[in-house]
């Protein structure tokens, strides 16, 4: 019988351990799985402390559709300075009309006037 008594009194945990172990089986046993825990501090870590983080992946993506739309912009007007180009090489009252409109050139006969309107 003594031989019983001190397997029973072995098997029991010290105080120590005992608060230990009864604070950790408080949680379901999911929430003790190494793995789980492990993983779930990776997708955080990833998602929010990585140099490639969410939010800076959400930046990114907005400068590049704001970049996009840029280049769109430049494509049409690089497209309308050529047509306007060829319009200069080919026609010469285009050439004169743009030498006056943009140069403020004039005829040696004319008169030139400049009227600016500013608002206040």
């Amino acid at each position: 019988m003594e031989n019983r008594s001190e397997n029973n009194e072995s098997q029991k945990p010290s105080s120590l351990e005992s608060g230990y172990l009864s604070g950790w089986m408080r949680f379901p046993s999911w929430l003790r799985n190494k793995y789980l825990i492990t993983g779930l501090c990776f997708i955080a870590w990833m998602v929010f402390i990585d140099r490639n983080d969410l939010p800076t992946q959400w930046k990114r993506v907005k400068e590049l559709r704001t970049l996009q739309q840029s280049e769109k912009n430049m494509d049409k007007q690089i497209s309308e300075t050529k047509q306007e180009l060829e319009l200069l090489k080919t026609n010469p009252s285009t050439l004169e009309k743009y030498a006056r409109e943009k140069y403020m050139m004039k005829r040696d006969n004319e008169d030139l006037y400049i009227i600016s309107t500013v608002k206040q």
